[in-house]
Order: structure tokens, then sequence, then C-alpha cells
């Protein structure tokens, strides 16, 4: 490492970004699936915000959580893909202080953004099977908009602190990250301070959020699959249980990279860092390409309307 990245100072005014260290040779030919996948992201989530807007019969609760979800994707494969693909075609490796502070806090308050929307969603799946009569008075429009913005709240609250915790670190060895994006614990890492608090209030807000999500999530499918059991026929169970397809899919995608990327950050001190990195990047970018991939293919509504715009446009 080069002196002029180890000199002493007390708040670095830049940080450098590495990228995938260890793989800086390939990563013009890395860019090209992240650039597709975020491509597909957005052209995927666009998507459906324009249909659902432009569709009154999809002005419904689900629509309107999955108008959410999307959002959320678009913010959070946003907050990181394009400085990713700066670093990968034109070297740009620095990223202020400020920057990276707020990258930081876009990145983890959506992840759990989008984490609450899928408890929404699944309350939403709960309350039509086991609730059908009642659905439409349980998910007024104003219930939905006060899930949203209590979803936000919670978000934007519980990782509001996580500037203010790595701003107080000095940083007197190095300002260099060596990832592509100012994730929190990454960026506490290179503190010259103690920052075991600091880290434990990054484990306790994994827990809080994403164990009670995951909780919540599988206490509506334990009532969803007893109430789908317990229909007369098999083909009106497999009809039910495939309205909830696309959110258990969703679930996999969000959940499984996201919680084998936090305990290896966390525990995995052997593990190769390029390929935490790129597990990190499978959290970041396989979430929003599949949701609009997902709920497209397994949504007839949704099917529908795309088929009709199509036909639309080439007749």
């Amino acid at each position: 490492m080069s002196d002029s990245n180890t000199t002493d100072f007390t708040n670095p005014s830049t940080f450098i970004l590495l990228g995938i260290p260890g793989l800086e040779a390939a990563h013009i030919w890395i860019s090209i699936p992240f650039c597709a996948m975020y491509a597909i992201a957005v052209l995927g989530n666009f998507t459906i915000l324009f249909i659902v807007k432009r569709e009154p019969s999809l002005h419904g609760p689900m629509f309107y959580f999955l108008c959410m979800l999307a959002v959320t994707d678009l913010v959070m494969s946003t907050s990181t893909l394009p400085k990713m693909l700066s670093i990968f075609w034109f070297n740009s490796r620095e990223i202020s202080f400020s920057a990276c502070l707020t990258q930081m806090y876009f990145i983890h308050s959506f992840s759990k953004m989008e984490s609450g929307i899928l408890v929404a969603m699944a309350f939403d799946r709960y309350a039509a099977i086991c609730n059908p009569l009642r659905y439409s008075m349980i998910l007024k429009n104003s219930v939905v908009a006060k899930i949203g913005l209590a979803v936000v709240l919670r978000s934007g609250i519980i990782t509001l602190p996580y500037p203010f915790l790595v701003r107080q670190w000095p940083y007197c060895r190095t300002n260099i990250i060596p990832h592509f994006y100012c994730g929190y614990i990454v960026v506490l890492k290179l503190a010259c301070a103690d920052i075991r608090i600091n880290s434990y209030y990054g484990l306790f807000n994994l827990i809080s959020v994403s164990g009670m999500d995951m909780f919540f999530i599988a206490v509506s499918y334990t009532l969803i699959l007893r109430a789908i059991f317990r229909l007369p026929t098999k083909d009106a169970r497999l009809k039910t249980f495939g309205t909830c397809i696309s959110h258990l899919c969703a679930i996999s995608a969000l959940y499984i990279p996201d919680l084998v990327s936090s305990l290896i950050q966390r525990f995995g001190q052997n593990v190769p860092l390029h390929f935490l990195i790129l597990i990190t990047s499978v959290y970041q970018l396989v979430p929003p390409m599949l949701h609009p991939i997902i709920y497209g293919v397994r949504t007839k509504q949704i099917q529908g309307r795309l088929i009709q715009l199509f036909t639309h446009k080439e007749t």
C-alpha cells in the first residue's frame, strides 16, 4: 500500500472504493452481467409502475404494495450500481465522506424498507386467503397508506444512527474501502477505535428487523397454509397456494443473500474477500431484477396488460 494511502488523518475527505479486490483484471467482464441486470431491474420496475398506474383494475392493495416494492428496488439498485459501473469502466474510485455516508444510509434503510414491504405483502396474502369476504374492509386504501408510512418511518429511523455512528470515529490508518460501495460494517472496520458497540447495533438491527420480519412472514404463512389445507379439493388448494408463489419467490430472493452476506461479513474471517463481495452484489442486484420478472410472469393481471400493450403497438 502506498504512503499516500496510509498517511494519518482524523476524518478523510474522500474514500477510495476498490471495486472487487483480487478481480481487477476481470472488472470489465464482470460489469457486463451487472449492467444487464441493472437495465432489466430499471426497465422491469418502471414497467410495473406504469402498468399499475394506467390500469384502474389494478388499483388495489396487492398492486399498491407491489408498486412500493418496485420503487424500493429502483432506489436500492441505483444507490450502488452507477458507482460500481463507474469504478469498473472509468476507474472512478473516489467518493467523498458525505457521499459515502449518504450512500450507506440509502442502502441500509431501503433494504429494511424492502423487508417491511414483504411483510405487508404477506399480510395482504393472509387477508385475501383467510378472510376473503372482509378483504376490502381490512385493507382499505387508508390502511395501505398507513402501512406504507409505517414501513418507511421504521426503516428510516432505525437506520438513522448509522451515519452518525460512523462519523464519530477517527480514521487514521487508511481511506481505502475494499468494496464497491460504502457498507456500514465495511466502513467501520477502517476506524481507529473500539467499534464493538457499533457492530452490536448493526447485529441488533439485523435480528430485530430481518428476524422479526421473517417471524411475521412465517406466522402469516402458517395461518395461510392452515386455511389452504381446509379447502375441500386439491385443485382449490393448488390454485389458492399459487397466488402466494410470487411472494415466496420474492422473499427467497431477498432474505437468502442478505442473511448469508451479513453473517459472512461478521463471522467469515477466512472467506475470500472477492467471494464475499460477489455475494453482496447478488443481494444488491438480483432481487430488484427478479421481482418484476416474478410478478410479471406469475400475475395474470399484469401479464394480460403487458400483452395488451404489445398487441396494441403491433396493430
